[in-house]
């Protein structure tokens, strides 16, 4: 089969590669049909992050069920199902936490599980990690490229907008304006907050925030966070911090009111105990909580949202590519010019 790999900061290629297989009774042998590339791809695209030469990338699989394992008995062959970006068995006690990105039995979609930037993956605990859309959906292309972001993006922004205890009636304010936060603002939204402040440093997804249901936006620079303290009379209660960068957690603990909460989501690459000051935190009791999103754990009520018709990430979604076109899309999105990248193998 095709899938893409890494062979070094700026250099993905699609080549030949083993098909996955099935190895165990749990597993499930999926073809994808939707994919997409992750701002988070970027780290290692850019060589900010390390990573095995070779190796298999993606990890937002979408597909068609093609075979199963004897002991699978939530999907069959002919169902179309998407996943987390984590595997996880749905059983150990970290699972029946809600906490399935730290599952004791977990893993990802890199080396002999296929890579989800590829034609096939192969889903260890098949149960646990695979989501069935309904059949009457199934093929529904508008639809799926609104179902295909709860496999990252959208549970992320999810799981930002929950750790910050957005609720009916609050005000909000949401730091970044990738994807994340872009499905943050939707999910703020979704959560009921009645004003929601989108901060970012580009217009055009800016607009696409406004879209989304901010309130307000605020195109940031220098002066960003006297910006937000003068459009919120002081600050807010609820931060979502969605970008994972020291200057992103400076902003938002400093629009955070005291006794307030900062949900943060966005990936510490480059935040050490240097850079990042806890004092500011522990001054005003402002709570930090969050972390590496367990989408899983929402994947079904916001899956109902997106059948219901009251929720659309798709339009997160600015650039559209073939597999062979994978290299394109990675450099598309380092370059800024697209948002995020829907890849259709």
């Amino acid at each position: 089969m095709r899938a893409a790999t890494f062979h070094g900061p700026g250099d993905i290629r699609v080549e030949e590669v083993p098909k996955p297989e099935l190895t165990d009774p749990t597993d499930a042998l999926v073809r994808v049909t939707h994919t997409a590339v992750c701002g988070s791809d970027l780290w290692f695209y850019n060589g900010d992050s390390d990573r095995e030469q070779g190796s298999r990338v993606g990890h937002e699989p979408m597909g068609i069920v093609e075979d199963v394992g004897e002991d699978v008995r939530s999907v069959e062959p002919g169902d179309r199902v998407f996943a987390p970006f984590v595997i996880s068995c749905g059983e150990c006690e970290f699972c029946r936490k809600g906490l399935h990105t730290s599952c004791a039995n977990g893993g990802s979609w890199n080396g002999e599980n296929g890579g989800a930037q590829g034609e096939y993956v192969r889903t260890p605990h098949a149960d646990g990690t695979l989501v069935r859309v309904p059949d009457r959906y199934a093929d529904d292309e508008d639809v799926l490229e609104s179902v295909l972001p709860l496999t990252d993006v959208m549970g992320t922004g999810h799981h930002a907008a929950v750790s910050a205890g957005v609720e009916p009636g609050s005000t909000c304010v949401v730091v970044g304006d990738g994807a994340v936060g872009l499905c943050g603002v939707l999910a703020a939204r979704r959560l009921g907050a009645r004003r929601i402040v989108a901060v970012g440093h580009h217009q055009n997804r800016l607009n696409i925030a406004a879209d989304f249901g901010a309130t307000d936006t605020v195109l940031g620079g220098e002066d960003e966070v006297e910006q937000v303290l003068d459009v919120t009379d002081g600050g807010v209660d609820h931060v979502m911090e969605c970008v994972g960068a020291a200057s992103s957690m400076d902003t938002a603990v400093s629009v955070c009111r005291p006794g307030g909460t900062v949900g943060y989501v966005g990936a510490p690459y480059g935040i050490d105990a240097d850079g990042l000051e806890l004092y500011d935190f522990f001054g005003d009791n402002i709570t930090l909580t969050g972390g590496i999103a367990p989408v899983r754990a929402y994947a079904e009520d916001l899956l109902a949202d997106v059948l219901g018709g009251t929720l659309d990430p798709a339009p997160i979604f600015t650039k559209t590519v073939d597999l062979a076109g994978v290299p394109e899309g990675y450099q598309a999105m380092a370059d800024r010019e697209a948002l995020k990248v829907l890849v259709k193998p």
